[in-house]
């Protein structure tokens, strides 16, 4: 297992109360490349059985470590438009003002952060009206200082399921 491993099991492990070991490593990796795929060939692939792959899926979701999903491909989906706002907080605690910011439309991420701002937000949008209007709407949040807003022109690269399980 590598170190990054380690540090990101630690940190699963202590904000679920479970330690990963290499076959929930596994069950991931698999799942990431096909989130259908049966437990039988799971259990065939990891030469388990079936009861035992059912079981640690199970587990794996049930502690929120885990959860199989659908991927949308946000342009094919018509949101030709990808934001990065960065949100200078004042007067107002910023977790009060993140909780805010993620109820607007087309928001999909607000993190806290450490920088020239104090919230990051990602988020998508149809054409410029949709845009526009999405950042007014932030604007108005409450305890919104300033907002710096920068449009992704090209993407290079957007890879959802980027952390290294394999």
């Amino acid at each position: 297992m590598t170190d990054y491993r380690d540090a990101v099991s630690s940190r699963i492990a202590s904000a679920n109360n479970l330690a990963l070991d290499d076959v929930d490593y596994q069950i991931i990796a698999l799942l990431r490349t096909d989130g259908r795929m049966p437990y039988r060939s799971l259990a065939k692939e990891l030469g388990l059985t079936e009861a035992t792959v059912r079981a640690r899926v199970k587990r794996l979701e049930e502690s929120e470590t885990m959860r199989v999903v659908a991927v949308t491909d946000i342009e094919a989906a018509g949101f030709g438009m990808l934001l990065a706002v960065g949100v200078q907080v004042e007067g107002r605690p910023a977790l009060d003002v993140s909780t805010d910011l993620a109820k607007v439309e087309g928001v999909y991420s607000v993190s806290q952060v450490v920088g020239s701002h104090d919230i990051e937000v990602l988020s998508i949008a149809q054409d410029q009206q949709a845009v526009d209007a999405m950042l007014r709407q932030l604007a108005e949040v409450k305890g919104v200082r300033k907002i710096m807003p920068s449009m992704a022109v090209d993407v290079l690269k957007n890879q959802p399921n980027w952390v290294p399980f394999e």
